[in-house]
């Protein structure tokens, strides 16, 4: 699992890239943390373009990163998340607590 940043002022975009399971979500979280605390965002998109499997690894990343924006007085979104991957978040009612957006449709 590969992370990749882009950051304009205080808005952060990582983009995930392979499979988010359990063999890869620390080194995951570890990533996004060392590009939270360098970049101190207000605004943070977690990019799922990339992401060809998720397990229930991925939900423990998005939700660590939801309450990192949290301490930081931000905000986060997740988007273009694949079907697969949305399936486990359906399944785990993620959208009730964090944005989630496939495209422009926002779910």
């Amino acid at each position: 699992m590969k992370v990749t940043a882009k950051r304009i002022d205080r808005d952060l975009t990582l983009q995930l890239h392979g499979e988010l399971d359990h063999h890869g979500a620390k080194e995951v979280m570890l990533e996004i943390d060392r590009h939270l605390d360098v970049a101190l965002p207000l605004r943070t998109t977690l990019d799922f373009s990339g992401v060809s499997f998720m397990d229930s690894s991925g939900i423990a990343v998005i939700l660590r990163l939801y309450k990192r924006m949290q301490n930081l007085g931000g905000s986060m979104r997740v988007t273009h998340v694949q079907p697969q991957a949305m399936r486990v978040l359906r399944a785990a009612s993620i959208g009730s607590v964090v944005t989630i957006e496939k495209e422009a449709e926002k779910l």
